[in-house]
């Protein structure tokens, strides 16, 4: 099994990085769609969407994603951008508020064995931040570049008086990644069990309720069916 997260090989400029930072501040900071799964404040802005506004933070798979103007004035977080030889998805700052929690949680589809990787670059962070991949701290620090595998509970906990803000970018697996995660010692081939322990199950049960539908209630059913207990 592939290490749950991985400080890759690369570090980027923390003056350059809250320079960047600087420019975005004047734009709008929307809250995360998610209400029910933090406490506090959570907020963010896009560099790259769906829809191309910096106010549009949705995140799905499988859709076409484009820069959005305030991009053009940050050009550290694009030439971070483009130091990754991949395709790129959303493309987010995301601000944890003093006090705030992300609770625990799983995003479907987020693994690098689904073929996607979700990278952390910390802006401003203290080590009163505190964020757990599979209940085991990662101790992100400003300007290291982190991929963590989202599709395990995560969570996090901001007990500073400061805002905690990265950035982060969503990425499709390619062969340049392949080589980057192998050096890293990922078994790139590597393949997930097709059954879920029971907790995951719950979890994923959890957020599929979240969200009403005809397909996800036959997801729950069938999950509810497969369960042990």
């Amino acid at each position: 099994m592939n290490p749950s997260s991985c400080q890759l090989p690369i570090s980027f400029s923390i003056e350059k990085l809250q320079n960047d930072l600087v420019t975005c501040e004047t734009n709008l900071w929307t809250p995360h769609f998610n209400t029910y799964r933090y406490e506090g404040k959570w907020t963010s802005v896009s560099l790259r969407s769906q829809s191309g506004l910096e106010t549009d933070i949705l995140s799905f798979p499988d859709k076409e994603y484009k820069n959005t103007p305030l991009l053009d004035s940050c050009p550290y977080f694009k030439e971070i951008m483009d130091w990754f030889q991949c395709e790129k998805e959303a493309v987010r700052l995301l601000r944890l508020g003093p006090d705030s929690e992300i609770k625990e949680h799983v995003d479907n589809d987020t693994s690098y064995e689904d073929g996607f990787f979700r990278i952390h670059v910390p802006i401003i962070t203290n080590s009163e931040v505190y964020f757990y991949v599979d209940q085991k701290l990662v101790p992100m620090k400003m300007g290291e570049c982190w991929y963590a595998n989202f599709q395990l509970p995560h969570s996090v906990q901001n007990k500073s008086s400061e805002p905690r803000i990265h950035l982060t970018l969503d990425c499709i697996r390619n062969e340049w990644s392949d080589a980057l995660f192998a050096k890293m010692g990922f078994d790139i081939h590597y393949k997930p069990p097709t059954e879920y322990s029971d907790e995951v199950k719950k979890r994923m049960i959890e957020e599929l309720s979240r969200n009403p539908s005809d397909i996800n209630a036959a997801l729950i059913a069938k999950l509810q069916s497969n369960l042990t207990v």
